[in-house]
């Protein structure tokens, strides 16, 4: 452990983490752009830079690792003078379309120029001027509104493992881009969109069906139900209508979905979807109660198995369960049925 004083209070602290993860642990706020605790730190923003004693420059906090007997200040008038001329610079060259952002209401640039006062940008000079990118069928990429965080290239890189995009060229032209720059559909791309999740402005967005806002949806976690594996997700749901998907933190995705987790939500507002069963009464099919439903299935299998045996019975499920529903599936037809014929129609 490690003594340490934040503020003019003292702490004890594991030894060896980083300012910012003490900070976190603590709940003292300290603002960043480009920190995301799974990946390497990277230092990118400057925006959680903090005054430590005896140190002539002010050090980012997401890369500077706590020591015994270390005195930070983290909203010092240096400080706080620091982060202003950062988020200065950074609004000074972004669009300021706020109004009509998709982003508006979860934009962290908009969020920390609110708290520290940035009302328009002071740096007058050249603008980025690159066109939208829009060859990926389910999000588009606008270099414009891009800060440089580098973490859609990271979590590309580090977390996803793609390497489809990259940073090209230096100084005031740098941009996040593929190989040669001819666009996302023609890169490695496989449209996870964990790029969009981590995107902290609105350079990267998902191609919405239908327009929300932040404050219009809530979000309802749940079960990826593609696969086996389990991920977790958010479904953002606006009046009665799904709208969208974000990852969920945690085992055993951690923040990641695949492209079908992530895009693949519109069968559920289809308007040829199921929603009650359906018994065949006189040839046609008609909607029924689920107390019907299983009254009916009940009896046919009671009917079946004492006329013939419970090797009558066979059973398909399926890959979009999950892993306990399937289990539950084969145990029924084990354990309660009596027969071993249970099968699945994928080999995951």
């Amino acid at each position: 452990m490690a003594n340490i004083i934040i503020n003019g209070k003292g702490y004890q602290v594991e030894d060896g983490i980083t300012i910012l993860e003490a900070c976190n642990r603590l709940g003292i706020d300290i603002p960043t752009l480009c920190h995301d605790e799974r990946l390497e730190p990277y230092a990118a923003c400057r925006l959680c830079v903090v005054e430590i004693k005896g140190k002539g420059k002010l050090e980012t906090s997401c890369s500077t690792k706590v020591r015994d007997g270390m005195e930070i200040e983290t909203h010092s008038e240096r400080v706080i003078r620091a982060r202003k001329e950062i988020l200065d610079l950074l609004f000074s060259n972004h669009p300021n379309d706020c109004l009509t952002c998709e982003k508006s209401g979860e934009c962290k640039l908009q969020d920390y120029c609110y708290e520290y006062g940035i009302v328009e940008g002071t740096y007058i000079g050249e603008k980025k001027n690159y066109p939208l990118d829009e060859s990926n069928p389910f999000y588009t990429f606008d270099p414009n509104k891009c800060i440089l965080c580098g973490k859609c290239v990271r979590v590309c890189s580090e977390l996803q493992g793609t390497n489809a995009i990259g940073l090209k060229d230096r100084g005031f032209d740098t941009k996040v881009s593929t190989p040669f720059d001819m666009g996302l559909a023609t890169s490695k791309c496989v449209s996870c969109g964990n790029c969009v999740a981590v995107c902290p402005v609105g350079a990267l967005m998902p191609k919405k069906r239908e327009r929300y806002r932040a404050w219009e949806v809530r979000r309802v976690k749940t079960t990826c139900s593609y696969c086996g594996v389990g991920c977790q997700m958010y479904l953002l749901v606006k009046g009665d209508k799904v709208v969208g998907v974000e990852p969920a933190k945690g085992r055993p995705n951690n923040g990641l979905l695949c492209v079908k987790g992530r895009f693949g939500y519109n069968f559920i507002n289809h308007p040829d979807r199921l929603k009650t069963p359906l018994i065949k009464r006189n040839g046609k099919f008609e909607e029924a109660t689920w107390e019907e439903a299983y009254d009916l299935i009940v009896s046919k299998i009671n009917e079946i198995k004492g006329k013939y045996g419970p090797d009558a019975f066979a059973g398909l499920t399926s890959a979009r369960c999950t892993n306990e529903e399937n289990y539950l599936f084969q145990k029924m037809f084990r354990a309660l049925i009596g027969t071993n014929n249970v099968d699945h129609c994928a080999r995951l």
